[in-house]
């Protein structure tokens, strides 16, 4: 396979491009701790597992060549960021400061399937793989082992950055359970969550 490494690194700095997902594994490791987090985690990178598939379906091939497949799945898609962030905002922030420990965590089940939809928000995703992807596979070479490889490293990318994102917000949890400081991260993540549902709505590609 060609340009391995290079695919690393462009899907490294890809997941670690603040939006959404991250947002969402902070938001969880703050709420509950980083092993609570985890389904949620496990949640983003089966959903950018999931929609990398996609695009190597027709269902991929569709979004790609119809504009209202395209303009329906960006529509609820920017519905359900603008939605997480209007609920983030008015959250009482974050309610860390009533936060027991050994309160029990939201569960797992429910933490992964909210991750795990918020993967198909963006339909953008598709494209990114659709165009990305192709780039580093060798046509003389079996595609598939070289597609599952390359899903799979991606996969697994989401899972060691947003690890390593809860663990940092772990270690901001004390300054964090400040009614001001829950209060600060629930606005500035509701605020983005909207900003990218709005430019998702706006966006014209």
């Amino acid at each position: 396979m060609r340009l391995y490494f290079l695919f690393l690194l462009m899907a490294s700095a890809t997941v670690l491009s603040p939006g959404p997902g991250v947002l969402m594994t902070l938001s969880n490791a703050l709420r509950s701790g980083w092993r609570a987090s985890l389904p949620g985690i496990l949640g983003i990178a089966s959903g950018a597992t999931i929609v990398a598939a996609i695009s190597a379906t027709s269902l991929g091939l569709l979004l790609a060549s119809s504009a209202l497949a395209f303009t329906l799945i960006k529509i609820v898609g920017a519905g359900y960021l603008v939605w997480l962030g209007v609920k983030l905002w008015r959250s009482p922030g974050l309610a860390l400061q009533d936060l027991k420990e050994g309160e029990p965590p939201r569960k797992p089940m429910a933490l992964f399937l909210e991750s795990l939809s918020l993967q198909f928000t963006n339909p953008k995703a598709i494209f990114f793989f659709l165009s990305v992807l192709p780039q580093f596979i060798a046509h003389d070479a079996p595609h598939v082992p070289q597609f599952v490889l390359l899903v799979l490293s991606y996969a697994a990318l989401v899972i060691l950055i947003h690890s390593g994102y809860a663990l940092c917000a772990q270690r901001a949890r004390h300054w964090l359970k400040s009614e001001r400081g829950g209060r600060t991260l629930n606005r500035v993540g509701g605020a983005t969550f909207m900003a990218f549902g709005g430019m998702l709505a706006l966006s014209k590609n």
